[in-house]
């Protein structure tokens, strides 16, 4: 078997500010193969984001990686200097946000911006880097390539821009893409195509991805496999079939529950009472366990990650009980 592209291993990155410690993400392990779709699921505020950053490196002052390890094809990156970290963005390691304007400068070409990519980490000519960005474009379904290389960002659609910015993430066929809820602002049509031609690419090209969303249909359609995220850590995780159609931790049962697609029509849907705690000031137990209908006298303590006999991995002491499956 092949070695994980990405290896996260008990990753904290806390924020630092004058109410006290913000602990965005608190200790979350996990893998993603090569060619593997990893979905990372969670309300706002969960830590998603602040996990995608935090592996890219672009976690900046009052916030800092505190502790873990996070290796890209068995390197280490946590600890590394600016300009360290910059020879394996766009190389080896890539970033799609959520506003591809993030990604586009808007006052020149979209050739000038592509070609200076291409260019940054290989000494390659001109009409070679040109050539390279024009068949990107192609790849991700921007007809007409070569003229469209000639346009500036404000001559295309939304949709077509994240294409663009789709395509400058696989320039250097980077063995991680890191994809921060890139569809959300899409109307359903282009983002159902967008996300079916990413789908196609990483199987294709081995390329692994971290697509980080709140959606639960994007990732059933999308991912291999998902961990679920609850203030700053991974309430479960596991094969996307297995975690969404037999949910064992309680708060992922709760955010299935409140999809309307999964009820009867006429039926009330399931709400999970309350709200997501602070992340600054955070329950010593269970962070869960105040708006949790199974919680117990044990939840006042943490909960250590568990396996389930289909090998899912959960924290929780009282998970929703499923039929063939042992917690």
């Amino acid at each position: 078997m092949s070695s994980p592209v990405l290896v996260v291993d008990n990753l904290a990155t806390h924020f630092f500010t004058r109410d006290g410690v913000v602990k965005s993400v608190d200790g979350i392990s996990f893998n993603v193969m090569p060619g593997e779709v990893l979905g990372l699921v969670g309300e706002s505020g969960s830590g998603k984001s602040v996990t995608g950053f935090s592996i890219m490196g672009l976690i900046d002052p009052p916030g800092k990686i505190v502790s873990g390890s996070i290796r890209l094809n068995g390197e280490e990156l946590v600890g590394r200097d600016d300009a360290s970290m910059r020879k394996v963005r766009g190389k080896s390691l890539a970033m799609i946000f959520q506003d591809p304007m993030m990604t586009l400068n808007p006052v020149l070409r979209i050739d000038t911006q592509m070609m200076e990519a291409v260019q940054a980490h290989e000494a390659v000519s001109d009409k070679a880097a040109r050539a390279r960005s024009a068949a990107a474009l192609a790849m991700v379904g921007i007809p007409a390539p070569e003229e469209r290389l000639s346009a500036y960002p404000h001559q295309f659609s939304g949709g077509m821009r994240q294409r663009v910015a789709i395509a400058i993430a696989l320039l250097h066929r980077p063995a991680l893409i890191i994809a921060d809820e890139p569809t959300t602002a899409l109307d359903v049509t282009i983002q159902s195509q967008i996300l079916s031609e990413v789908q196609r690419l990483c199987a294709e090209s081995g390329t692994a991805l971290v697509w980080i969303t709140h959606d639960l249909a994007v990732v059933a359609g999308l991912a291999d496999r998902v961990a679920v995220m609850y203030a700053g850590r991974i309430a479960e995780q596991g094969r996307v079939d297995d975690v969404l159609d037999r949910p064992l931790h309680p708060y992922t049962h709760g955010l299935i529950g409140s999809v309307p697609g999964a009820h009867l029509e006429g039926t009330r849907l399931h709400q999970i009472r309350g709200s997501t705690p602070s992340l600054g000031q955070l329950p010593p137990g269970c962070a869960f366990e105040p708006r949790c209908d199974r919680a117990g006298p044990a939840c006042s303590t943490m909960p250590v990650i568990s396996q389930a006999s289909d090998g899912r991995a959960y924290r929780c002491f009282n998970p929703v009980p499923q039929q063939g499956v042992t917690a």
